[in-house]
Formats: structure tokens, sequence, C-alpha cells
């Protein structure tokens, strides 16, 4: 949906979630010397200021990134937010500043290697452009572009080990059949593509008919919300992994969201 903005939302609770098993499973993949492509259908701007007028009128990053802060950290083993995504964000803050938040585009850039490639698909004008400027390098290719269009032609790629985000807005109801639609296209061109696919867990349950279509080896991973956040009455957040790199299920699935409110 060109309407759609992730600035308003960006460092909620569901963009937390989301991140924290991106970065998890980006971390894993580069410890292995092969080389990792990674692709998104729906990119963002890639980086986001928490104190922008934006991020104020929602208020959705107090229920996220800025309540964990304040209370000490995420207890994700023995690191506070997770040793992948603690790395992602500290360096986006001491390149960019105390109020900088990372995008997934961001995060992969950092937890990947210089050659790695990274394809990015945005089709918002103003995201597009905004994603230009903060994404740099030789690897990083920028694609206006609809997202599943444009991943589906470029699979499988010649470094073929490799993540997909899929992360469309579900603004439109009709979003979750695609994407469902989307991977199963995807893994029939590039079976070693991990694919992980975000979802908000929202009152209508139409993500219940997304994760039915999934292959029955697919990890599900759901965090729920004592109260709503967002506009939308988000009650939780959800992601889909297909093709998990081994050893990352065990730990994920032991996650929970903490907290039951904004911060005081």
């Amino acid at each position: 949906m060109l309407s759609y903005q992730h600035m308003y939302h960006a460092g909620n609770p569901a963009d937390v979630h989301k991140h924290l098993v991106l970065a998890a499973l980006l971390g894993r993949l580069a410890e292995k010397p092969r080389p990792v492509t990674y692709m998104e259908t729906h990119a963002g701007r890639g980086l986001y200021d928490l104190s922008s007028p934006e991020a104020l009128k929602t208020g959705e990053a107090a229920y996220g990134i800025l309540r964990i802060e304040k209370e000490g950290g995420f207890p994700i083993g023995d690191a506070h937010f997770g040793p992948a995504f603690g790395k992602a964000l500290a360096e986006t803050r001491r390149l960019w500043g105390g109020n900088a938040y990372p995008g997934s585009p961001l995060i992969a850039q950092t937890l990947l290697r210089p050659g790695d490639p990274l394809h990015l698909m945005e089709l918002h004008p103003e995201e597009h452009r905004m994603l230009k400027g903060v994404m740099q390098g030789k690897n990083v290719h920028i694609h206006r572009r609809d997202g599943f269009e444009g991943v589906l032609a470029m699979s499988p790629p010649e470094k073929r080990r490799g993540l997909v985000l899929v992360d469309p807005s579900y603004e439109v109801k009709t979003e979750y059949g695609v994407a469902a639609d989307f991977a199963g296209r995807l893994l029939a061109k590039w079976r070693e593509a991990v694919v992980m696919i975000w979802y908000p867990i929202l009152p209508a349950g139409l993500h219940e008919g997304l994760a039915a279509r999934m292959p029955a080896d697919a990890f599900r991973h759901e965090i729920r919300f004592s109260t709503p956040h967002s506009e939308r009455g988000m009650r939780g957040s959800g992601v889909i992994v297909l093709n998990m790199p081994y050893g990352q299920a065990a730990p994920i699935a032991r996650w929970a969201w903490p907290f039951a409110g904004p911060a005081a």
C-alpha cells in the first residue's frame, strides 16, 4: 500500500519482535563463510528517528524499544537485546545518534558481510528516496518495484544461500493470501532460501488463514500484548520462518514479551 509509512510505527513492540527474530537469523547465517543474499519485499526507508513528529504522534515506541531500554533490556540469553540485534542497534546509534532506530535493511547490512548482496524492494516514492539516502555500498541494490514481483524475478540469485523478509503492511486484507502464495512460489524457484514472514495479530484474526497455508514444518512464533498497540488495535506480532537455520528454533521459541503497557 502506497499510503503506509512506517515512521509512525517504528520501534513499537511488533517492530522489535520482528527485528529480534530477523537479527538472530542473519547472525546465524553470517557465521558460515559462504556468501548470503538478502532480499526484502517491503523495505521502507531503512532508518527512523524516534524523536520525529511522526513517531511522537503515535508514541508507539514507548511500548517497544524505549520501554525495553528504560527497563534495562529484553531478557534474551546473556544479552539485553540478543547479541545480533544489540549489535545492529548500537552501530545504528553510533552512526546516526541516540534517537535512531534501524529498519530491517540497516539491520541486515550491519550484520552481513561486505560481499553479501542486498536487494531491497520499495514502491513508495518517498520511502524509496529515503532508503537510497541511507543504504550505501556496492552490494546494496535498491529497486522501486512491487516487492513480491521483484523478488520472484530475481530468484534464485547467483549466491543461493540467503534470506527473504516478507513484510507487507497488511492494510489490505488480501495481502495475507498474497504473502502465502508468494512464499510457495518463491520456494519453488529458490529452495535454499530462508523465508521469514512477519504478520500483525489483529482482532479479525486474518493471520490464521496465512498460517494455515504454511508447510507443516514451518516455524511459527508469536508474542501477545496485554494491551492493544497501534491505532489498528494490534494484539500481538507473529513470524513464520520457512527453512529455519539449524539450531535457531529452540532459542527463539522461548522468547516472550515482558511488558504489559507503556513506560511510566
